[in-house]
């Protein structure tokens, strides 16, 4: 073996002349394998992708939230104008665009205070609660189901159109008490207890075929309007949202294949924004196509409950109302003989302005926490620090350009 150009540890020393031999250094062996590299990261792309989508997750959870807030509570005080325009027959100002209202908003603030939009609150929430807790109940006493999907049979349809129907007729007298709450005058009437609605529902559902004032229709008059509009508004707004998930969910894949990336997970947050569009879609579309037949049965809803209302001409005004219809029909065509076919929109602009603040609210919302995200989720362009393994230099004074080192 040539041992010419091998060297041992023992060589390098201070006799040999070694550093301060260029020849000797020249002809040291240098091995690559002990230069610095850094470990590589073939988790970290996926760590980054895991976290991104669980941020994601957080802010659609926490926009589906504001918008359930905004639909239960923000959106009362434009429910409450609707329906006090909605039920004066005799209005000179219909409302139907959000402007008009404005001055008579402003005026009915200045007389009775912020807390007037917020009458019967209290009691719409627990009309609310009463229907899901009927669903709920029927659903376990009987083979009912309570949610059904696209992929549900002709049978658990069928059932599940009878579940929400017992719900609607159970909650009819319950809601009839709730509505006169929500559009009385607070300036004229007494202030309704928390559980007066519970009274006065009870009181309407005892009196079944004869109610206690003569103008007041009999609940059972008011059952089958009132499961035929809830039936018709649930069915309607299901199928749009179905059609609008599915829409969404096509251009969603579209734009995927377009960028030649599917995602692995289908249910991120994606699926959360898409929900949330399309119930929202659906909840606007079914209350525009309705809105006409909701005029019609809250008047029967009023007719006899001897109700003062603002009146929303003036804003500053009280005024009672007094119909005498006879049935549903009877107070549409009524309506449309006295009033028009505009009649039948009154407090449009009231609507318009609710889902004017609901859209603006979750645009903001979604924005907010989209940044707050940002703060928080890692940069997927800065990689954490990772201590750099180096062997120990056998020669640690050399001063040539390139370092060496020795194999052991």
């Amino acid at each position: 073996m040539d041992r010419s150009n091998t060297f041992t540890y023992s060589h390098y020393n201070k006799d040999d002349n070694f550093y301060n031999n260029p020849d000797l250094i020249r002809r040291l062996p240098i091995n690559d394998d002990f230069l610095p590299k850094q470990e590589p990261f073939p988790d970290y792309n996926n760590y980054i992708h895991a976290e991104d989508i669980k941020v994601k997750r957080y802010i659609g959870s926490g926009v589906t939230f504001i918008s359930l807030l905004a639909e239960n509570l923000l959106s009362h005080p434009f429910v409450v104008l609707r329906r006090q325009c909605q039920v004066h027959q005799n209005a000179r100002k219909y409302h139907l665009q959000p402007f008009t209202l404005l001055p008579a908003v402003w005026r009915l603030y200045q007389h009775q205070g912020i807390t007037t939009l917020w009458k019967g609150v209290g009691s719409v929430l627990l009309v609310k609660g009463i229907s899901l807790g009927v669903e709920d109940v029927v659903s376990k006493v009987t083979p009912w189901p309570k949610e059904i999907s696209s992929n549900s049979s002709l049978k658990h349809f069928l059932q599940h159109t009878m579940l929400k129907c017992v719900s609607l007729a159970t909650v009819t007298p319950f809601y009839s008490a709730s509505f006169v709450e929500t559009v009385q005058s607070e300036i004229a009437s007494e202030k309704p207890g928390i559980l007066d609605v519970f009274r006065e529902g009870l009181m309407r559902l005892l009196h079944w075929g004869s109610p206690t004032n003569g103008r007041m229709l009999p609940i059972w008059a008011l059952i089958i309007p009132t499961i035929t509009l809830g039936l018709a508004k649930y069915m309607f707004s299901m199928m749009v949202k179905g059609i609008t998930v599915k829409i969404l969910v096509a251009r969603s894949k579209a734009k995927y294949e377009e960028s030649g990336a599917l995602p692995k997970d289908p249910y991120n947050s994606e699926i959360q924004d898409i929900q949330l569009t399309a119930s929202l879609v659906a909840t606007i579309s079914t209350d525009i196509l309705f809105y006409p037949f909701e005029t019609v049965i809250h008047r029967i809803h009023l007719q006899g409950t001897r109700t003062i209302i603002d009146n929303l001409d003036t804003g500053s005004s009280v005024l009672p109302i007094l119909t005498n219809y006879s049935g549903a029909l009877d107070c549409y065509e009524s309506c449309l003989l006295n009033e028009g076919v505009c009649g039948l929109y009154k407090g449009f602009g009231a609507l318009v302005l609710q889902y004017s603040a609901h859209i603006a609210l979750l645009k903001m919302s979604h924005w907010i926490l989209t940044h707050v995200g940002n703060l928080v989720s890692p940069n997927p362009k800065k990689k954490p620090d990772v201590p750099v393994k180096v062997s120990p230099p056998a020669i640690s004074n050399l001063t040539t350009s390139r370092r060496s080192y020795l194999l052991p």
